[in-house]
């Protein structure tokens, strides 16, 4: 498939136009409805689906309520690559970088490249970072790997340059889903600063503000997750 959302996030680069996208855990799906009116009328970029561990949800049966009421694309966010589903529109695929966790490095690549290839869906080559919270996060648990200090920006960009020099289209950083704090503006700042391809954020961002401060330090689009799942009219807010 064509690369039509990563031409989204590198021509909303080029253009400095600023992204919001909602990240779905079918395992809360309470308020879905409502969550996709209202990303509909706040013109919400993507809505990403999925989880660092879905026990009771279904991936495409989430993607599939989405479609009734949502317009927009449909990204998987990958907890695991078995999370991959033809019925959406692109796969961020990622490769978490930060950590030394060889089998999210390449392993897992390997062995569900072939699948994700005969889905048809958009694939966009993403690196993952997780930056330490403040608290230990799911992800953090389940991908066995140790997040960058909160406090060393220098860590972040040095890491996100190498992934960019590896071929990589975007770079996704996050505290982790529930995080204490968000990545600081600092962080930010010198990751985007560093690197020429986009920059998403995510983890801990519950407010407007929040999500204007990590705009305003250089990432291209802003990911909300559990603010929304807590209370479906935070997106009224905006």
């Amino acid at each position: 498939m064509e690369h039509q959302f990563l031409q989204t996030l590198q021509k909303s680069k080029a253009e400095n136009k600023k992204l919001l996208a909602v990240l779905i855990d079918p395992d809360k799906i309470q308020h879905l409805d409502k969550i996709c009116e209202l990303a509909n009328e706040k013109k919400v970029a993507t809505l990403l689906v999925g989880g660092s561990l879905i026990s009771k949800g279904n991936v495409e049966e989430t993607i599939d309520l989405i479609r009734k009421k949502y317009t927009g694309p449909v990204l998987i966010f990958p907890g695991d690559f078995s999370q991959a589903s033809s019925k959406a529109d692109a796969l961020l695929f990622l490769t978490l970088i930060s950590g030394r966790n060889a089998d999210l490095l390449i392993g897992k690549h390997v062995s569900f490249a072939p699948q994700i290839k005969k889905s048809g869906l958009e694939v966009i080559p993403c690196g993952y970072i997780l930056v330490n919270s403040g608290t230990p996060t799911s992800v953090e648990y389940m991908s066995n790997t140790v997040p960058i200090p909160h406090q060393k920006p220098d860590i972040a960009a040095s890491t996100a340059l190498a992934g960019e020099m590896l071929g990589l289209r975007c770079i996704y950083m996050e505290s982790g889903s529930g995080a204490d704090h968000e990545v600081s503006s600092e962080m930010i700042r010198q990751v985007a600063s560093t690197i020429q391809i986009p920059l998403i954020i995510g983890g801990g961002i519950k407010t407007k503000d929040q999500i204007k401060s990590a705009w305003d330090a250089g990432a291209t689009m802003v990911v909300v997750g559990t603010a929304i799942e807590e209370d479906p009219d935070w997106l009224k807010l905006l």
